[in-house]
């Protein structure tokens, strides 16, 4: 909610907060223009680090890390530096490829989180935890 907020704010304030940093009007103008990119950004970037933080609490670490490298790096940078520079969109092009790469693995992870069969996880945690001389039983937990 707070990445929400703060991106309604800055929506609504993007022809008044870059005086506060510029006086240049061109510099001014393109903050204006990427304000909706930025605040796309900071919902996604509140997302996408919760989503990564369950995956990896559930025990995936190596398939998040090869996810974060596919997504960013195999498909994210490039995509920017294409739409960058051979596409000559500049700083925007690169925007773009970055926050597709990050909108990928927050689809991903998403998928991946949403199709697990949490009973099912649940109860090998809890073998796990009665084969490594835990609670006998289920009644310890809350």
């Amino acid at each position: 909610m707070i990445g929400v907020v703060l991106s309604l704010i800055l929506i609504l304030t993007r022809t008044k907060y870059p005086s506060l940093f510029s006086s240049d009007s061109q510099v001014k103008e393109l903050v204006n223009e990427l304000t909706p990119l930025l605040a796309l950004c900071i919902v996604i970037n509140n997302i996408q680090p919760v989503l990564s933080g369950v995956a990896i609490g559930a025990g995936w670490q190596a398939i998040v890390a090869y996810l974060n490298i596919a997504c960013y790096y195999v498909f994210g940078i490039p995509l920017g530096l294409i739409l960058g520079y051979k596409l000559d969109m500049g700083v925007r092009g690169i925007w773009y490829g970055m926050i597709s790469g990050t909108v990928v693995q927050t689809l991903a992870l998403f998928l991946m989180i949403y199709r697990t069969n949490w009973n099912k996880e649940a109860s090998i945690a809890e073998d796990r935890i009665k084969r490594w001389g835990g609670h006998k039983d289920s009644e310890g937990f809350t």
